[in-house]
């Protein structure tokens, strides 16, 4: 691997961008019309637009970002996380094209990016499942039945795609329809797919997930879980390693169970499986066939790149090369993170806007993994995530205490931002008793933040 293409933006540009130059690989950088400025595009080795500000014109327009790889005379593209990194198609025209995809193989991604799929896979390696209804068809009356043998309460889910869009809570069988016609018509705005199934939703669950990697002579191993019950609209917020209250036997043993499943499916480079865990019982959810938003928790636990290692299995090396340590390491100490997102702290609606300031310098002792700077312009075309804070410490308590300073040390001006909610959500006493659980968020109590207020 001499030059690899980041087919992504922002945050998860700048991220790979870096692991890339730390071990001497030439990069290329792709940006919209709208992103020319971000400071991602200054850290490539070159520097490419590839269309205008929206996704499907840009970050979601395949044949254009392979033809600048192959321009700019790349062996290697690297999908990061959204957009196109969990597309098969996309996988195998830049496999065709003759380049190195950072990412399992073309029919694995296909398998998994299904979540019907990928739920039979795992069944019949014997991880647990919630009772689920196949894809639902168009008529509305067998897609009532089916719901019905489950029975409600019940959510809708995208059979492709991911980060919680399309997915619907119903209550009832007059909730069912509209929600059937909404989540349609956002999955196929979203992943190109409108097919969707429904599963019986659990009262009170925690969203728990295993980071898998894998390398290409059949060696994997599992690095511990990751606990995202932090989310709001299901998109999660807050993640944090190691789960707090549950017993280490217990997880270690589900982690063992999955990183098999995938070592028998023929897994390679980085995988997240995720499950959720109710009254002592996990039960499967998906597989993210990709590098996480969330990947940094277990980086600060581990002391593995996990992104350097997912480039070095690409290239061929062995796990143990790969993570340049034995496996599995042992973790350390305790790691929280936190999505800063430009919304209205409340309503949780996107904030737009031109950041007269955006200054993370005072978050000492904290990694910060940014997208942008003061001057930049945010835009409602792409995902509002502006930045993610990362803290380490001795335990939980302290990796909390340090979040909660350098967030309120935090100063954004031009745009709102979700740091109010994620400060009171830090300092609950529910959280930090450990108490997490996928609808927290919608049940905790919210204290007021002024409407006008437009700084974090």
């Amino acid at each position: 691997m001499r030059k690899l293409l980041v087919a992504n933006r922002g945050v998860a540009a700048a991220r790979i961008l870096k692991a890339a130059r730390s071990i001497e690989i030439d990069t290329v950088a792709i940006h919209s019309e709208a992103d020319s400025d971000l400071p991602y595009v200054s850290m490539a080795t070159e520097a490419y637009c590839v269309g205008g500000p929206s996704p499907r014109e840009s970050y979601l327009a395949q044949d254009r970002i392979i033809e600048v790889a192959m321009q700019a005379g790349c062996d290697s593209v690297h999908p990061g996380y959204g957009f196109l990194s969990e597309n098969a198609e996309f996988a195998a025209k830049v496999r065709a094209a003759g380049l190195l995809f950072v990412g399992p193989p073309t029919d694995l991604i296909e398998t998994l990016g299904n979540k019907a799929k990928a739920r039979d896979a795992m069944v019949g390696f014997g991880v647990p499942v919630v009772a689920s209804s196949p894809i639902l068809p168009n008529d509305p009356e067998a897609a009532f039945d089916m719901a019905a043998a489950i029975g409600y309460p019940l959510i809708v889910k995208p059979i492709a795609g991911g980060g919680g869009i399309g997915m619907l809570s119903v209550a009832d069988r007059t909730e069912l329809r509209p929600a059937l016609d909404r989540a349609r018509t956002l999955a196929e705005r979203s992943f190109g797919d409108g097919r969707l199934f429904v599963e019986r939703l659990l009262k009170r669950p925690r969203h728990i997930e295993f980071q898998v990697i894998a390398d290409q002579h059949g060696a994997v191993a599992h690095l511990y879980e990751r606990d995202c019950s932090i989310q709001r609209r299901n998109q999660k917020v807050l993640e944090e390693t190691p789960a707090p209250n549950l017993l280490r036997a217990l997880l270690d043993g589900m982690a063992s169970r999955v990183a098999n499943a995938l070592g028998q499916m023929g897994y390679q480079s980085l995988g997240t499986v995720e499950m959720l865990y109710e009254n002592g019982e996990f039960s499967f959810l998906e597989v993210n066939t990709r590098l996480q938003v969330e990947h940094a928790v277990t980086e600060e636990v581990t002391g593995i790149d996990l992104v350097m290692a997912q480039l070095r299995i690409a290239a061929g090396s062995s796990l143990e090369e790969a993570l340049g340590r034995p496996v599995p390491p042992r973790p350390e100490g305790h790691s929280v993170q936190a999505r800063i997102y430009s919304e209205d702290p409340v309503r949780f609606l996107p904030s737009a806007g031109h950041l007269d300031l955006f200054d993370f310098s005072a978050c000492d002792g904290l990694r910060v993994e940014a997208g942008y700077k003061t001057g930049n312009t945010v835009t409602t075309h792409y995902d509002p995530m502006l930045a993610k804070v990362i803290a380490h410490g001795r335990d939980r308590r302290e990796a909390i205490s340090k979040l909660v300073s350098g967030l309120r040390a935090v100063r954004v001006e031009g745009v709102r931002t979700n740091i109010p909610f994620i400060l009171e959500t830090l300092e609950n006493p529910v959280f930090l008793a450990g108490d997490v659980y996928t609808r927290f968020v919608d049940e905790m109590p919210r204290a007021a933040v002024p409407p006008a207020a437009k700084s974090a």
